[in-house]
Parts: C-alpha cells; sequence; structure tokens
C-alpha cells in the first residue's frame, strides 16, 4: 500500500473520531438532562425545541468536517498518491535528499482515444508500480510519491543516490504498456536540499524539456551528473546577469549552394557567455530565460546585433538565426525590430529568421497575418528542423515559406531507403512551391553529391567549411 492510502486513512480515522466521540456525549449528555434526569418522558414545547437544536448542531457539525475532509485530503483522486498540496507539505518535512519528476507525453492521446475511466486506471497502476519497484530497491518507507498535475508524478527519497536513476530507468522500460496502452515517458531527477521546492520543480521541468530530453526513447539519466538547487540557483542568476549585460557569443556556420559552391550566407549560433561559468549552450540557458520572462529581451539582443553587424560584410552575405515564434508574434516585440532596421539602412532581406515550432499554433490564421507582415517588410522566414514535428507540414499547407531547413534524420540517414525517398518528395515540393531547401550536419563528399542529386538548395556542416568567429567573418567579407 502506498504510504499515501496509508496516511490518509490514519487522517480519516483520526476525523471520525474527531467528529462521532464529541456528538455522542453531546447527544447522550442532552437526552439525560431531558428526558431521564426527571425519571419520566415530557414532550414539550422546550424539549421538542431542544431536540431540535441538537440535531441541527449535529448535522452542522459533520457537514462542517466533511468540508474539511475534502479540502485536506492527501490523496490524488485518480491515483492514490499524494496530491501536488499534500506532497509539498510533506517533502518540507520528509528530509528527502532527492527529487525526481517524471511524465507520460502521450497522456493526451490516451485520454482522447481511451477516455477518463480507462486514462484514470493507467495512471492509478503507474503509481502503484512505480512504489512497487521502489520498495523492491530498498529506498523505505519514507517514499514520496505525489502527482503533478495531469501527466506528472513527483518522487522523493531520503537517500542521495544514483541508484534512483537506474530505478526509473528500469520502471519506464518494463511499463511501455499497461493495460494494452502504449506509454511514453520521460523523467529527470536532482539533489534536493529541502529549502526551496518551487525553485526545485521549476528546474526538474526546465531539464525534462532540454531538447536532448525530448528525442525519442530518451530521458535516462545515464552517464549525466544529477545537480543540487543550489548549483542551479547559482547559474540561474549567472544567466540572469549576462541577459541584462548582453553577453553573447557567436559563432557563424557556411551555408554554400550546391549549384556553384558560393557561400553567401551564415547561420549563426549563439552562447551565453557568464563570468564563472564560461559559454553556456542554449539548450541550457533558454528554459531558464524563458521561465523568467526573458525570451524577448534575448531575442531582441540576437537580432540587435546581427543588424550592426551585417553593414560591416559583404552585400550579398545574409545571416540565418533561431528566433523564438512567441517574439515574432509580439506586436512591441515587431516595433522594436523595424525601427531598428529603418534606424540602421540594412535591407531587411539579408536576415532569414528561423523558427521552430513543435505544435501548430492554435490560432493559424492570425500567426501567418503576423508571418506575412514580417515578410511584405522584407524579412525572409525559414521553418528550422522542417519534418521533426507536425507543425512542419500544417505550416507548408497555409504559409509560403523563403526556406526550409530540413531536421537532421534526414542527412545522417540518406543510405536508407525510406528516408531517402521522403527527402526526394520533400525537396520536390520545396521547389514546386519556390522555397529554397537546405541540408545541414553534411560532414563528407558523399553525403554532398546524394544531396546535390537530390536537388538540394544549401548544404551546411564540416564537409562545407568550419564555423567562423565573428572576426573571421568580418576579416573575410569586409
Amino acid at each position: 500500500m502506498l504510504l499515501s492510502e496509508l496516511e490518509e486513512r490514519e487522517r480519516r480515522f483520526k476525523l471520525a473520531l474527531r467528529t462521532g466521540i464529541p456528538i455522542l456525549l453531546l447527544v447522550g449528555l442532552i437526552a439525560y438532562i431531558v428526558f431521564l434526569k426527571e425519571g419520566a418522558l415530557h414532550f414539550t414545547t422546550e424539549n421538542y425545541l431542544l431536540l431540535g437544536a441538537v440535531i441541527f448542531i449535529s448535522v452542522y457539525f459533520i457537514y462542517f468536517l466533511l468540508e474539511q475532509d475534502a479540502e485536506e485530503t492527501l490523496l490524488d483522486h485518480a491515483t492514490h498518491g499524494f496530491n501536488q498540496k499534500a506532497f509539498e507539505r510533506k517533502l518540507k518535512h520528509s528530509g528527502s535528499k532527492t527529487i525526481a519528476l517524471l511524465t507520460i507525453d502521450n497522456l493526451y492521446l490516451i485520454d482522447e482515444n481511451y477516455g477518463a475511466q480507462e486514462t484514470n486506471r493507467l495512471l492509478y497502476h503507474v503509481i502503484h508500480r512505480l512504489d512497487q519497484i521502489l520498495h523492491e530497491h530498498d529506498f523505505g518507507n519514507n517514499t514520496l510519491i505525489g502527482r503533478r498535475f495531469g501527466a506528472g508524478f513527483l518522487i522523493a527519497i531520503d537517500k542521495k543516490s544514483d541508484d534512483l536513476a537506474s530505478v526509473l530507468r528500469r520502471f519506464v522500460a518494463d511499463n511501455r504498456s499497461i493495460n494494452g496502452i502504449d506509454i511514453s515517458y520521460r523523467y529527470t531527477l536532482m539533489a534536493y536540499n529541502n529549502e526551496d521546492l518551487e525553485k526545485t520543480i521549476n528546474y526538474l521541468k526546465d531539464a525534462l524539456n532540454a531538447p536532448e530530453k525530448r528525442e525519442e526513447n530518451k530521458g535516462s539519466h545515464e552517464g549525466k551528473k544529477i545537480q543540487d538547487v543550489d548549483s542551479l540557483i547559482k547559474l540561474e542568476k549567472e544567466i540572469s546577469s549576462a541577459i541584462e549585460a548582453k553577453k553573447l557569443s557567436f559563432m557563424f556556420r557556411p551555408l554554400q549552394k550546391t549549384s556553384n559552391d558560393r557561400i553567401d550566407a551564415y547561420e549563426v549560433s549563439v552562447k551565453l557567455q557568464t563570468d564563472t561559468s564560461g559559454k553556456i549552450l542554449p539548450r541550457v540557458f533558454l528554459p531558464i530565460v524563458n521561465r523568467l520572462g526573458l525570451g524577448r529581451e534575448y531575442d531582441f539582443a540576437i537580432m540587435y546585433h546581427m543588424v550592426k553587424l551585417l553593414p560591416l560584410t559583404d552585400e550579398y552575405i545574409s545571416l540565418a538565426f533561431n528566433i523564438s515564434p512567441f517574439s515574432m508574434r509580439n506586436k512591441e516585440f515587431q516595433d522594436r525590430l523595424f525601427s531598428l532596421l529603418e534606424e540602421s539602412k540594412v535591407s531587411a532581406s539579408r536576415l532569414i529568421v528561423e523558427l521552430y515550432e513543435r505544435k501548430v499554433h492554435h490560432d493559424l490564421s492570425a500567426y501567418f497575418q503576423t508571418l506575412g507582415y514580417l515578410r511584405s517588410k522584407g524579412l525572409r522566414i525559414a521553418i528550422d528542423n522542417f519534418g521533426s514535428s507536425d507543425a512542419s507540414m500544417e505550416y507548408m499547407k497555409h504559409f509560403r515559406f523563403d526556406m526550409v531547413q530540413f531536421d537532421r534524420e534526414y542527412t545522417i540517414k540518406l543510405d536508407n531507403k525510406a528516408t531517402h525517398e521522403m527527402l526526394h518528395s520533400l525537396v520536390s515540393m520545396s521547389k514546386n512551391l519556390g522555397i529554397a531547401t537546405v541540408a545541414k550536419w553534411v560532414d563528407d563528399d558523399t553525403q554532398k553529391s546524394k544531396l546535390k542529386a537530390l536537388g538540394i538548395e544549401y548544404i551546411q556542416g564540416f564537409g562545407v567549411g568550419k564555423a567562423l568567429s565573428e572576426k573571421e567573418l568580418i576579416d573575410r567579407y569586409n
């Protein structure tokens, strides 16, 4: 039985005693005074009023305690694990040293296809199997398991141990299907300092949503050091300070035209320069930047730097860089951008904005109006990692982009017949729509010749040339 179920049973028993004993004493005392003390039973108006008052007080008291019971319950209705509020209260006094977050990625699909009842049964089995495997590995009776809204489960143990990672790996491997339903999991874990739970949960979510965690069959912490909250708080402060000071480090990867081997565009990669942690990759700092609400400030810092850099290079050179779709949809961001372009006299067509969305935006009509407005101002719009999400094809149906950059899987798996044919179809479709095509991760001449035969217009990778620093770019094209 789950610790949460044991504690909920104990809580309800205590509540029943608190409810029942006072009421029984009250009823007994009044019955004795009114009916038994004088030795005879008298039904007077006064006695009727007194009896009615006793019944009203008793019912009201019971109703009040039932309301309290509902508000103070420890259990999540579907899983019988701790609900999030109860989990947080228990964790503060538990002495737990490691905390983990496990999610079911495809829960919304399960709910759509199997219904609420089967979904709740599935969640119940997941948490009980998780509890069973933790007990099998002697994690003790103080292990806390709670549900964090929807598809998330929080786990806390009172040991500092990498063993939890191996247990979660085994759990995921053994429970990919429950009750005939296929399940997709992700999880992450870190050391817990028993001080700031909300920050800890935010850091867990950041780690869980990092790009590498979203890759298929990933989510095992294998070979990865478990971080503690103190170090992440320190990192968060460093990142915030670096964004405020606009300490960005840029590298420029050449895009080569397959028709004439000319390089006329560069894709920009960004790192954040901090005082003590050195250069930090986007997959580390972007989740923190977005959670702190600094996303638009970060994106504009990139845009500002590119606009100021372009006049220092030859006019045929364009720069492609990733900007969050959330920033590009923002009217204030757009106004700042076009004011900057007007002041600098830089042709907007030299800027290629790469957008990458995993899910289709809920209001496509308004979104495409925004993209159309950006293109009307001269900006070129590209889809990055094309073919890696459902959003890619949906957007292509409704908007003619200037460029598509194919997901790396198409390049590194060119020898696979199915991959080759799919890429061939996508390139043909793009050509017919007048959209430039880019293949990245091109490392050798064999790949180059195959991609050229397929009709790819631009290639990028070690087979084209090494990335340039900002100084090297200016020296070469000024």
